[in-house]
């Protein structure tokens, strides 16, 4: 009985160790949209992991996920999905959820000059 209920715990953890990766920014493919009720595009294709690489940008998590509106090593985001503090509809003087999205993303391709900024480039119609 005693080894029966190991080898269950062992199964278990082994299928939680292999499905993690699932949960995790590092295998994120595309920004999907589940705040917006009928989002007008798809979700926008994202490789966080490829896009982090190529933009040099490897453990400043910072700099995307920001808190209180500005970047800071010490105060970061991560894991705290965007709507948590931007609502689909913005509170007057607040940033609402598209906004945040649009305004990280195009304002660092344009001062960067690279990455895409029109609507087809991120959001990628099958």
């Amino acid at each position: 009985m005693k080894k029966t209920i190991l080898l269950t715990l062992l199964a278990v953890a082994a299928s939680l160790l292999y499905l993690l990766p699932a949960f995790c920014q590092e295998d994120m493919r595309v920004i999907e949209p589940t705040a917006f009720e009928n989002p007008q595009r798809p979700a926008a294709v994202f490789n966080h992991d490829a896009h982090n690489e190529k933009a040099g940008i490897e453990g400043d998590c910072y700099l995307c996920h920001h808190s209180e509106g500005k970047p800071d090593p010490d105060n970061t985001s991560e894991g705290t999905p965007c709507s948590d503090c931007h609502a689909v509809k913005a509170e007057k003087g607040k940033t609402g959820l598209m906004q945040a999205y649009h305004k990280m993303c195009q304002d660092c391709h344009q001062a960067k000059g690279k990455g895409p900024i029109a609507c087809g480039e991120c959001h990628v119609r099958n």
